[in-house]
């Protein structure tokens, strides 16, 4: 199954549930901006790149940005066109890998962030993504990147991994490893009709290190100006010279 296809039959369907409340998402990126110091300067154009349910692109808004938030799933553009208000935020349906098709107005900043960027197909197409990234951004434009660090694999019963639970849903997830791909399955239990029913889909994840997406954006003219890795979580900036 494509990455699109477990989105839009499976896990598009409880997205917004697992990453939990909003606005608390919401606010804690923004004070990742402002630590980091990002804030709207030349054209003051942001592309978020997989934006989902809108915590970035809502945040980057309310931070003075002028958004265009890309995502391919029709739910949850739908739930972030909810949130837009008069926010000045447009949203495209579309992948992320034809980042380069947004460059007018030329953008200062470029996000793509939780799991996205190994949502690519492969390490060649993140590698490309990161160039286009470069060749669109404005002088002293950002990236910023999160991702998950899967260098070091999980064995035995630690692939299956307790994600969330209430009382009408839970959601477990087991990963299997491969050279440089790893396949995840989102198992969900939800409660209907006075019964548990199973969901089950699975999905193909890019493998890719820390260190490799370093060396794309060194290679690309980017220095850094963040690299960290905070509970499995990797976030990067760049910035264009």
């Amino acid at each position: 199954m494509t990455v699109k296809e477990h989105y839009d039959n499976h896990l598009g369907n409880f997205y917004s549930w697992y990453t939990g409340d909003f606005d608390t998402n919401k606010d804690l990126f923004k004070e990742f901006c402002i630590d980091n110091d990002i804030k709207p300067n030349r054209t003051r154009c942001a592309i978020d790149l997989g934006a989902g349910n809108g915590i970035q692109t809502i945040a980057l808004a309310d931070l003075g940005f002028s958004v265009k938030a890309i995502d391919f799933n029709n739910q949850l553009i739908a739930e972030l066109k909810s949130k837009i208000g008069n926010l000045p935020v447009e949203v495209f349906n579309d992948d992320i890998k034809f980042v380069g098709n947004y460059s007018d107005p030329q953008p200062e900043l470029i996000v793509c962030c939780g799991d996205t960027l190994v949502h690519l197909d492969s390490i060649a197409e993140i590698e490309k993504l990161i160039h286009d990234s470069l060749d669109i951004l404005t002088p002293d434009g950002k990236l910023i990147l999160t991702f998950r660090d899967y260098s070091t694999e999980l064995n035995d019963i630690n692939r299956f991994i307790p994600v969330k639970s209430d009382s009408h849903r839970i959601l477990t997830c087991f990963i299997e490893y491969f050279t440089d791909k790893l396949r995840v399955t989102d198992l969900l239990y939800e409660f209907e009709n006075g019964k548990w029913v199973q969901k089950v889909s699975s999905y193909s994840k890019t493998r890719i290190t820390k260190d490799m997406v370093l060396e794309f954006l060194k290679n690309s003219g980017l220095k850094i100006n963040l690299d960290r890795i905070e509970n499995r979580m990797i976030s990067i900036i760049g910035q264009k010279h």
